[in-house]
């Protein structure tokens, strides 16, 4: 697998998030360059490549996405709290629901009841549902096509909301013939 030069904060973020925490003994001074194989996955990183990653990570150290802490003769690499709050805000924004090719003919709705206290949540996670294609039936009822509980699920942990308070349900039957139809249209099913 050739690794892509166009390498993010973000990407390292991921991993480091997924994993936890990265060991690595220091004793080398090819230290970086067997960070960035670890985390890249890749046996046949350029000079270009390295560079790079380097250049990335000195950046992530310094925003303080990162810290790498000396433990003995090993170094250990985490993320930070801010790290952690950059790559789900990251998550959020680039989030899409896909549409598979085929409908499974079920219609996912979304309720939720977010109290007055968590009023900027509730307007925020209904702009949110509105920018990836629900359909509103009423002012806490969304409707959409194809599955979505893993991008809810994305929604609920960046807004700080519980599962009693944002609930998916799937059914096979919306009433009503004109409804119907006019959601078949939007979603193209």
């Amino acid at each position: 697998m050739k690794y892509e030069k166009n390498i993010s904060v973000v990407d390292i973020l991921g991993v480091l998030v997924l994993v936890g925490v990265i060991t690595i003994t220091a004793t080398s001074p090819y230290f970086l360059y067997k960070l960035a194989k670890i985390m890249l996955k890749n046996k046949d990183l350029s000079k270009y490549d390295q560079k790079k990653f380097s250049d990335i990570f000195s950046y992530a150290i310094k925003r303080g996405y990162i810290k790498v802490e000396k433990d003995g003769h090993d170094i250990k690499i985490v993320a930070t709290e801010k790290g952690k709050r950059n790559f789900e805000a990251h998550k959020f924004a680039k989030l899409q629901i896909a549409c598979p090719r085929k409908w499974d003919g079920k219609w996912r709705v979304v309720i939720f009841d977010i109290p007055d206290t968590q009023k900027l949540q509730r307007n925020a996670f209904r702009r949110k549902l509105k920018s990836l294609g629900f359909y509103s039936l009423q002012k806490s009822v969304w409707l959409h096509a194809f599955d979505c509980k893993k991008e809810i699920d994305i929604l609920r942990n960046f807004f700080g909301i519980n599962q009693k308070q944002i609930q998916v349900l799937v059914v096979q039957e919306i009433e009503g013939k004109e409804l119907n139809k006019k959601l078949r249209d939007v979603y193209k099913v």
